[in-house]
């Protein structure tokens, strides 16, 4: 994987937070600990996106789709 270095400015109780992170060995650099943050960031963001559509589904259509889809199949399936 590439990578690209970037220019980050942050203000100072951040950066000494960010150092005493790195002192304690928490993260191995300063990048290391930006870069972990930014991917838990976007993680977090793409759940969201997920839940706001999920939110807009309609349950009681969804489970009679539900319903519809195995109703036809049922008969298919295996005894367990």
């Amino acid at each position: 994987m590439s990578v690209s270095k970037v220019a980050v400015s942050m203000d100072h109780e951040m950066l000494t937070e960010l150092d005493r992170l790195v002192a304690k060995q928490m993260f191995a650099s300063r990048s290391q600990a930006v870069q972990i943050a930014v991917r838990e960031k976007i993680a977090r963001l793409k759940r969201r996106r997920l839940a706001e559509e999920c939110a807009k589904m309609d349950p009681q259509f969804e489970k009679k789709l539900a319903e519809e889809g195995m109703a036809g199949e049922l008969a298919q399936w295996p005894e367990y």
